[in-house]
């Protein structure tokens, strides 16, 4: 069976127990798009006997890894675990199955020698796993990978666990200067970028998980098929990202991806998982790292991280959006949460007021002048909408379970704060505005709701910065009560569209924005 041409080759790993469940997940993963396979057979029960594992080879239906890790064998004791090792890279050999994989302390066995000598078709993977501790020097990995090539490794591949994802900058420097072919494996959530990255600092395969299945580090199959597409990756890929903790719930990717893609940019964008973000903006300096999206809990903290500041985002005293400025590599940071979100609300007041057939007030500068705009949260996303609203004219009346923060952010906009527990029944007035900008009521807590249902009466229109999940308790209760809710989803369509303008220079296909997140979300 030849290798596949690809440029880029898409693998993922199979730990079945059985050469029968090896097979039947084989064939999922070659209809979820892989290219190649690994077949980890020190996974299989030890009762497999060699002629199954013979026979799983010869009936492969992808190009294939064939891979027997020592420490992570089922075999009571390392000298029986050495001999089933070697027996079965032997047989992986003798039927030229397309690549083996062995641990470096297996290639450098004097017997495995003669056999990699000896290979006709079968190209040769040595691996290592380097365990944590730090972030690993490029001395070292330099070292190592040296070593690994003297055993005559056609490939080298390393497992490299990370603490941080800044640990990752000496990786990403292997895979651009090695001068054999390089696969990298971040292990752990904070990781996932050395595979989605991997492309375009020279990686020779990127791992995905099989069946959607959630896996730390890894992304999975169908996404690197439909969403990231990363065959169109390479060196002058610029990289964008949402930075924040977590991130697994952002739907930034499925967005901004195929926008990229549309307006036929050469960007990918990519989920950053950062613990610091100080020492992240730090960490990742080059142009290369061309922008970001800023989210849950740095937009406070990415302000002192950027070296200019939009005036806006400056009196806001959060950022959604930072810019690495082409010419001069400085980091400018804007909002574009607080108009996203202001003017949302105001198309739904404007909406409620034509079906009431009241028409609009044309001498009024914004339909928020004038009104009590409710605001739970004092985060990032709630001193965007405070100010916003302020600017607007609304009397803002903020709730956060910090009080300290909700009295901050009043008195930065002249507002008013209470105490969080007065919420459910505050009720100066009618036809008041609710912005939930909390993380209440977000995936997995999506049975929670910030105010109960009787007090949403006292509401026009409800507000929920939430978007995941789109329709959130809080909107379905508010639609129940008579109020016009908006969703999350229409916030986040006009941010993103703010914030793709700002990456590409100005490119902003809203039609294929629009359409893309309402079939997404």
């Amino acid at each position: 069976m030849a290798v596949v041409k690809n440029n880029l080759l898409v693998c993922t790993q199979l730990d079945c127990k059985t050469s029968e469940e090896m097979l039947t997940s084989m064939e999922k993963a070659k209809e979820e798009g892989a290219d190649l396979v690994e077949l980890c057979v020190d996974s299989m029960a030890p009762s497999s006997h060699i002629s199954h594992i013979q026979t799983l080879f010869k009936q492969r239906t992808l190009p294939s890894i064939v891979s027997y890790r020592l420490k992570s064998s089922r075999k009571s004791s390392m000298g029986s675990c050495k001999n089933s090792c070697l027996q079965v890279l032997k047989l992986a050999l003798d039927l030229d199955v397309e690549f083996v994989e062995m641990d470096y302390e297996v290639a450098s066995d004097m017997g495995m020698c003669e056999l990699i000598h000896g290979r006709s078709n079968t190209k040769i993977i040595v691996s290592s796993y380097v365990n944590g501790g730090g972030r690993p020097s490029t001395e070292k990995l330099g070292d190592l990978i040296a070593c690994m090539q003297a055993t005559g490794a056609d490939v080298i591949k390393l497992e490299i666990a990370v603490d941080y994802i800044t640990d990752l900058v000496p990786i990403f420097q292997m895979l651009t200067y090695c001068q054999v072919p390089l696969i990298a494996m971040a292990v752990g959530s904070r990781g996932l970028i050395s595979q989605l990255l991997g492309p375009k600092f020279g990686g020779f395969l990127v791992y995905g998980s099989l069946g959607g299945k959630s896996v730390p580090g890894l992304p999975t199959l169908v996404s690197l098929k439909q969403v990231y597409k990363l065959e169109r990756t390479n060196a002058d890929t610029k990289v964008f990202g949402v930075v924040s903790n977590p991130v697994g719930h952002s739907k930034g990717p499925i967005l901004h991806n195929p926008a990229f893609r549309h307006t036929q940019y050469n960007g990918i964008y990519v989920p950053l998982l950062v613990d610091d973000i100080k020492e992240f903006f730090a960490t990742y300096t080059g142009i290369d790292f061309a922008g970001f999206s800023i989210g849950i809990p740095h937009k406070e903290a990415a302000v002192a991280c950027c070296d200019e500041v939009h005036p806006l985002a400056k009196s806001i005293g959060a950022v959604n959006t930072i810019i690495r400025r082409p010419i001069d590599g400085k980091l400018v940071g804007y909002n574009t949460d607080c108009e996203a979100s202001i003017s949302a609300i105001e198309d739904a007041l404007r909406e409620r007021q034509v079906s009431n057939g009241n028409g609009v007030a044309s001498h009024i500068t914004s339909l928020l002048a004038g009104k009590t705009f409710v605001l739970v949260g004092a985060g990032g996303a709630g001193r965007a909408l405070a100010f916003g609203a302020k600017s607007r004219g609304a009397r803002v009346v903020i709730f956060n379970r910090n009080y300290e923060r909700a009295k901050a952010l009043a008195h930065a906009i002249s507002g008013e704060a209470l105490p969080y527990e007065c919420l459910q029944e505050y009720c100066p007035e009618n036809g008041m505005i609710l912005a939930n900008a909390s993380a209440i009521g977000m995936e997995p807590n999506s049975n929670q709701s910030p105010i109960p249902k009787e007090a949403l009466k006292a509401y026009e229109v409800v507000f929920d910065a939430v978007y995941t999940p789109r329709n959130t308790r809080l909107l379905r209760e508010a639609a129940e009560v008579g109020a016009n809710v908006v969703s999350g989803v229409e916030m986040f369509i006009r941010q993103a569209l703010g914030q793709f303008r700002l990456f590409t220079g100005g490119l902003a296909p809203e039609d294929f924005i629009r359409k893309l997140v309402l079939e997404q979300f």
